[in-house]
């Protein structure tokens, strides 16, 4: 067990230096997204055909429309976060996003059924808080314009990311580590022919520098940190999951202001705490809705 969360905490530490190498690519934030896909996937597919763990072609055919809808919410997804770096700081973003599990509580009361505890309510209600704080609570020119759609793009990449997780519900008789391998393979592939019409690749044009940090993305932040965080959650419980989850935005937002001088308010990190505790207390007694990192 003590592995398995060394394993975790490694992939969530690593998770939390994500934004710091999207700022280093030059990049548009869809070749980004598609490389990261196509890279990861690369690794995970070395994983699996390590541990000569074949995915069943029946399988896939019961599951086409889940694997098919989620890998590209999540194409869509990471489009829409890493584009949020451009226009906000890492922290806001990173908080921002961590909504995802908020709107997946509010969204299975409805499509699911599930009751919506007033202990939930109250979890919405002060994560909604919090994000008004994140919005408004911005010194030093971090309340302008640019400020707000950056945090837009993040709230738009939360409900991408919810869907993924909703969608998944669906996915049956494949591991975590099987339908991310897939679902990474879909991203890239819906994510080419949008990038081959709109920004097109430049991907031999960037310097070496921003080619090093984009192989890192998908081979460390995806490939890597992805194999480690499936290969330890059936090694826990899924609360002891859902609270080292966590330390993904903590980590954010540390290594935002450490290493790029990141402003953050008093105000918004107030609106940062009420959001992350609002999402993992609504999720204490249930299965993380974090048990597959985007």
């Amino acid at each position: 067990m003590k592995k398995a969360k060394i394993s975790i905490i490694f992939s969530m530490i690593t998770f939390g230096t994500i934004g710091i190498f999207v700022k280093n690519i030059a990049l548009s934030s869809s070749e980004i997204a598609l490389y990261r896909g196509l890279f990861g996937s690369l690794f995970l597919l070395g994983v699996l055909m390590t541990k000569k763990d074949s995915i069943p072609v029946s399988v896939l055919k019961k599951n086409a429309w889940a694997l098919f809808f989620s890998g590209a919410a999540i194409g869509i997804n990471w489009i829409l976060l890493f584009e949020s770096y451009r226009y906000t700081t890492i922290s806001n973003a990173t908080l921002s996003y961590y909504v995802a599990p908020i709107i997946v509580v509010v969204v299975s009361a409805s499509l699911f059924k599930e009751k919506l505890t007033f202990r939930k309510f109250l979890c919405a209600a002060a994560a909604m808080l919090g994000m008004f704080l994140i919005v408004n609570g911005g010194g030093s020119g971090l309340g302008g314009p640019g400020h707000l759609k950056g945090i837009g793009l993040a709230l738009s990449a939360a409900v991408f990311y919810a869907s993924v997780i909703l969608v998944n519900r669906f996915v049956k008789e494949l591991s975590g580590l099987q339908s991310t391998f897939i679902q990474l393979s879909v991203a890239s592939i819906v994510l080419l022919p949008y990038v081959l019409t709109t920004q097109g690749f430049h991907l031999m044009e960037v310097d070496r520098s921003s080619f090093i940090y984009l192989l890192i993305l998908g081979v460390v932040h995806t490939g890597i940190a992805y194999a480690l965080f499936f290969s330890a959650i059936p090694h826990l419980k899924s609360q002891t999951t859902a609270m080292l989850s966590y330390i993904d935005p903590a980590s954010a937002v540390f290594f935002s202001a450490v290493f790029i001088k990141e402003e953050f308010s008093l105000l918004q990190f107030i609106g940062g705490l009420l959001v992350l505790g609002a999402s993992f207390i609504s999720e204490t007694k249930a299965v993380s809705a974090f048990e597959q990192p985007v």
